[in-house]
């Protein structure tokens, strides 16, 4: 297992091959995650977290993103306007990160882009982003563009990160459960025999954001203080668990083409009487059980649950996981050493440097693909 150490003090200065930047902007669209991490050469060395950062996004960028995840007028020229706007950003975060570690020189930026659509079934999922523009802004090789060869492969293209989570998570002869709860929400089981499978279990905060802006104007229910003064509805829950994806076996991955608030409003038409809270409550409650669900079902013999993600944040929602699951730990990956907030940023500054050392970034098993395969593709700088 990967040692984690923090902070710039006694650095010694080694190769630049070693450094690298991970940047993610996930389903929520809040903002861009940035680190700046030292990665050894081989698997199972420590590795040392330079630097982070995070870069809300402006409101009309994020409103620019959610309009692109739905059919509309002159999508190409908006799609590219707005991956000019997100670079902006990523070139912001870059620059950040580098003025706090003191650092002139980074091997690779790895940089997920922003998902628009993600259609595996159909053969195609899109991060958009300008990789071009990003190594030109910054002078630094940009790899990007990392589901694709999975999902050309056969594969979901998604989730990615299990490889990521076994790589520094895994422990011999345990079974470990690491959940991420971004706008989606997956899990990657960590089996006690090294066996690793991984999938989305459905919505992690998307609905919640959604319903929350609707009514309230705001883009998060901060802490989940809304769906806590709310009642979970059970009939109202019981018709959300209906969603066919959420019986479908792995591998699966899912997005904001699925659960959305259309997806939600046609459900709703039958739940009339259920005041707005309530359904955030039941929306809350929702996300906690769909995780639950598959833990129970894929990890039967888990003894320990490491959440990162955005979702750590909701004390609600934590605490329904907590309730759904009460014979197991359920921690932040804090407590392995790693800020929640930071491991899917990490995870790709990872894939970056799999992608520079010609070495797999997928794992077939958890996506489908034929194989494992090297993803990515470069943008010199």
């Amino acid at each position: 297992m990967f040692g984690f150490f923090f902070g710039t003090e006694n650095i010694v200065s080694e190769p630049n091959s070693s450094l690298f930047i991970g940047l993610m902007s996930g389903t929520s669209l809040d903002g861009v995650d940035g680190v700046l991490v030292r990665l050894p050469d081989t698997d199972g060395a420590p590795m040392q977290i330079i630097a982070s950062s995070h870069l809300p996004f402006k409101a009309e960028i994020r409103s620019q993103g959610l309009a692109l995840q739905q059919n509309g007028h002159d999508e190409i020229h908006r799609e590219a306007l707005f991956a000019n706007a997100i670079t902006q950003v990523y070139a912001n975060c870059v620059t950040q990160l580098m003025a706090i570690s003191g650092e002139e020189k980074v091997c690779a930026i790895g940089v997920h882009g922003q998902t628009i659509r993600h259609r595996p079934e159909l053969g195609y999922t899109r991060q958009t982003n300008n990789p071009a523009l990003l190594a030109e802004l910054t002078g630094i090789d940009v790899i990007a563009d990392f589901r694709s060869r999975d999902v050309a492969a056969g594969g979901q293209g998604a989730p990615l990160v299990p490889a990521f989570h076994r790589a520094i998570f895994a422990r011999a002869g345990q079974c470990r459960v690491v959940v991420n709860i971004g706008g989606i929400s997956n899990i990657s089981v960590l089996h006690a025999d090294g066996s690793t499978i991984g999938f989305d279990t459905g919505p992690g905060n998307v609905l919640m954001d959604a319903w929350i802006e609707k009514h309230q104007a705001k883009t998060y229910d901060a802490d989940g203080a809304w769906a806590k003064q709310g009642i979970v509805n059970q009939d109202l829950l019981t018709r959300l668990n209906q969603e066919e994806f959420l019986r479908m076996p792995p591998p699966k991955s899912t997005g904001r083409d699925l659960f959305r608030l259309g997806w939600l409003a046609q459900i709703l038409q039958d739940f009339a009487s259920v005041s707005p809270v309530d359904v955030q409550a039941t929306l809350c409650a929702f996300t906690a059980k769909t995780i639950a669900d598959q833990i129970r079902q894929y990890a039967v013999d888990v003894t320990e649950i490491y959440v990162c993600g955005g979702g750590v944040l909701n004390s609600t929602l934590m605490h329904n996981l907590g309730l759904e699951l009460p014979q197991v730990p359920v921690k932040s990956t804090a407590e392995l050493g790693v800020a929640p907030e930071q491991v899917e940023a990490l995870a790709f500054a990872w894939l970056a440097q799999r992608f520079v050392q010609r070495r797999a970034g997928n794992l077939a098993e958890v996506t489908g693909a034929r194989g494992e395969r090297i993803l990515g593709a470069l943008y010199p700088a």
